[in-house]
């Protein structure tokens, strides 16, 4: 059991109360990439221009945030942001892509390139971050939950230079010079832990860090050449901000669950490839799992939908320390009013760690 830190006003709300391991009045839930373009309100707000513009105004990504919140009625808003902010903030030079994802002019090849990722300095490089999460502090009535990369899926963006299949330059920088790919992971630990520090200061409640892509490595490389960076993050929360729920997400990770729960969070994400059960035994008695509905089920109707939410509910048991999630993110095709069916669902008829009727 994760102990509260002394300040956090959402100490007893459901889905801190889960992260911790402790009894809920319902089964809490929320969806990654819940704030986008599956509905119809963000579409109004957002508007046209670079998404790395509108991550740059506050006041924008409050209301982008609040949004899902109030549509679905989840038990947490998630910051509205992503992965490659920092890295872009520090001049590396990052964008996001319409309809492809984060995309590197001059893509990391080597030594020299270690100079473009100086330390971020949350108050100059990203002050927009920082002041939304505090006007979401102030206004939402659920926790935050703020985010990075995990230093191996922002790694892979850098080398690559944008999203990949096979993933054959990161895997051949990580074998074929341990030194350098070392000293690449240290760089990007250091900036996660430095966003998420700000965020958390700035009155974020927990952290999430997506290591989306960890999924394509084998387990012997995971441990020996990613696990390292990703448990320095976790170690860093926990020596700055003790107490805090810290969740580690990944996709197609089933085999690294064991190696993932060793990392220092205290929730696991867990994709739909792997029946929640079998992911509780794998992660172990002493914490937290979030997911694991399908998202493209949600695009395939209600009926769908609920039967799979049904089966995650009963995987799920009803040992506590279970948040309900999807298994990626919100599809952009994802009719809203299945999702907010879906919460409704979880709410009533969620079992693990509920006490009394729902």
């Amino acid at each position: 059991m994760v102990p509260p830190p002394t300040d956090d006003r959402h100490a007893s709300s459901p889905f801190i109360l889960a992260c911790r391991g402790l009894p809920v009045p319902h089964v809490p839930v929320w969806f990654m990439r819940q704030a986008g373009r599956a509905l119809p309100e963000y579409r109004s707000a957002r508007g046209s221009g670079s998404i790395l513009e509108a991550f740059a105004r506050p006041e924008l990504v409050a209301e982008l945030t609040v949004q899902p919140v109030t549509r679905y009625g989840t038990d947490a808003a998630i910051l509205f942001s992503d992965i490659v902010v920092p890295v872009a903030a520090i001049g590396f030079g990052v964008d996001v892509a319409p309809g492809t994802g984060p995309v590197v002019e001059r893509p990391f090849r080597g030594e020299a390139d270690l100079r473009r990722l100086r330390p971020l300095e949350p108050d100059l490089d990203t002050p927009h971050v920082v002041e939304a999460v505090r006007i979401l502090a102030r206004e939402l009535d659920v926790p935050l939950i703020g985010f990075a990369g995990g230093p191996f899926t922002v790694a892979s963006y850098l080398v690559e230079g944008g999203p990949s299949r096979n993933f054959t330059r990161v895997k051949s920088l990580m074998h074929s010079d341990h030194p350098l790919w070392g000293r690449l992971m240290d760089r990007l630990a250091d900036l996660a832990l430095a966003s998420l520090r700000s965020q958390l200061d700035a009155g974020a409640s927990a952290v999430q860090v997506f290591d989306s892509w960890a999924g394509i490595l084998s387990p012997d490389d995971y441990r020996e050449l990613v696990l390292p960076a990703t448990a320095r993050v976790f170690a860093g929360l926990a020596a700055s901000h003790p107490g805090v729920p810290t969740i580690l997400f990944g996709v197609g990770t089933g085999e690294l669950l064991g190696l993932m729960a060793t990392a220092g969070s205290t929730v696991v994400g867990i994709d739909w490839r792997v029946p929640l059960g079998d992911a509780r035994r794998r992660v172990g008695p002493d914490l937290a799992v979030q997911g694991n509905l399908d998202p493209a089920l949600c695009v395939a109707g209600w009926d769908a939908a609920a039967a799979a939410t049904r089966r995650v509910l009963e995987e799920a048991g009803t040992r506590p320390g279970h948040i309900f999630n999807l298994g990626h993110g919100v599809l952009p095709e994802t009719d809203p009013a299945v999702l907010e069916q879906v919460a409704a669902l979880v709410h009533a008829e969620g079992r693990a760690g509920v006490i009394g009727p729902s």
